[in-house]
């Protein structure tokens, strides 16, 4: 018999075994929204924006985007299935292995970024302790270590995680490393100086809004794999919303205030080493260890969209995607991810604007009338929204993409299914 934990993604989870509430969904989304990744986005915007617009690009991208976030995980409360099964409603039974295809290789490509992120960061605190050539220095060490670690957490499941550990202890533990970081920049940097400073112009505002409503977005293809164990779906909108948005906006400020002010050409080792030194390292191990957290997320979510394509376990899914994306980050090097995070929008932000407009405007959050093998309404919008996307960011890079093209997909999404079922009930007539 299947335990909540390990439901198979085309079986909605019984109302008597979704077991979180809203303080359950805040811990866990405040540590997904708490990481080495986001703080090395902040640094990325911090150059070209500046303190003040920095700031305002985290938090409009972030506003908006735990919205989306939050209102997407109460689909999979209203539904009780995992992330990729909800598609099907929207895309139909075929169309949503498109989808399901597209996030098993971004997320295979996110959880090993994760573990990359990971393998630099202790390296560099274990050369900075013991020597360079010591073996708490070695790359490889390190890869192994954080794989194995969220393999294991992947295998485990997500309640499990959330309930036995992040909720106990784990989440305090996450408040006390950022609020340990913040004592640090008020005490050593000069942020009416920094506020002061602009930007030098590199990034312009929309873009900035774009990389940082990535992040939250980026979560949008796999929030209903954890959302459908919710009790009730205002507590996951409320949960989720104010969990992800003070971990986001928080950390991905520090990443920007300490670029600015310890790290101002940006190196990423810099702005490491700049952490490593608040409290002897400290805080920034803890969140380093936090951030295997979101590998376990990335690899657990992986596994349940291959669970929709084939019969095997999730539990050994999970086993095999762990160990494929450990070996990803043994042989590739960590490269710029500013294009990786718009690319995940330009599919997922349209694709859940379809999906939004279909699950509650359309169908009033009710299940739809008859199965369908490809409802192409849907896609059709989605295709409409991705393709604004990429017209947008090429064309016209200052006004920003990810918003409009959500927007125009939502629009297209309601016209084609208003049209698609008036034309059906005129045939039945």
């Amino acid at each position: 018999m299947n335990t909540p934990s390990t439901y198979s993604p085309d079986i909605a989870v019984p109302a008597s075994q979704r077991v979180f509430g809203a303080r359950d969904l805040f811990s866990l989304w405040f540590s997904l929204g708490i990481g080495l990744m986001v703080l090395q986005t902040g640094a990325l915007l911090a150059p070209g924006l500046g303190l003040s617009g920095s700031l305002l690009a985290i938090f409009l991208g972030t506003t908006v985007g735990v919205l989306l976030l939050a209102a997407v995980g109460v689909i999979g409360a209203d539904t009780g299935l995992s992330a990729m099964a909800t598609l099907k409603l929207s895309l139909g039974r075929h169309g949503a292995t498109l989808p399901a295809l597209l996030n098993l290789l971004q997320l295979i490509g996110w959880g090993s970024f994760e573990i990359i992120v990971m393998r630099d960061a202790a390296s560099l605190l274990g050369a900075g302790h013991f020597g360079e050539g010591s073996a708490l220095a070695t790359p490889l060490l390190w890869t192994l270590i954080f794989g194995a670690l969220a393999t294991l957490l992947a295998v485990s499941g997500p309640l499990t995680f959330v309930r036995r550990v992040l909720r106990k202890w784990g989440i305090w533990l996450l408040l006390a490393a950022c609020l340990w970081l913040t004592w640090n920049l008020f005490a050593k940097a000069d942020l009416s100086t920094l506020w002061a400073q602009a930007g030098d112009g590199s990034m312009p505002l929309a873009v900035g809004f774009d990389i940082a409503i990535a992040m939250p977005l980026s979560w949008l293809p796999l929030i209903a794999d954890y959302s459908r164990f919710g009790r009730k779906a205002k507590a996951v909108f409320g949960g989720t919303a104010l969990g992800f948005f003070i971990g986001n906006f928080w950390l991905m400020s520090l990443g920007v205030a300490y670029t600015l002010a310890f790290a101002p050409s940006g190196d990423t080792n810099a702005l490491l080493l700049a952490l490593a030194g608040a409290g002897l390292g400290i805080p920034l191990l803890l969140i380093l260890l936090d951030e295997s957290e979101n590998a376990f997320a990335d690899i657990h979510s992986a596994a349940v969209s291959t669970g929709m394509l084939t019969t095997l376990k999730v539990e050994h899914l999970a086993l095999a995607i762990g160990v494929l994306c450990t070996l990803i980050a043994c042989f590739a090097p960590l490269a710029q991810y500013q294009n990786f995070l718009l690319l995940i929008g330009s599919v997922f932000a349209p694709l859940f604007g379809v999906v939004l407009v279909d699950h509650f405007v359309l169908r009033q959050r009710r299940a739809p009338d008859a199965a369908s093998g490809l409802r192409w309404p849907a896609l059709l919008a989605w295709l409409g929204g991705v393709s604004t996307y990429h017209l947008l960011a090429n064309l016209y890079p200052d006004l920003g993409a990810t918003l409009p093209s959500l927007a125009l997909a939502g629009l297209l999404q309601w016209l084609l299914g208003r049209a698609f079922s008036r034309g059906r009930e005129t045939a039945r007539a």
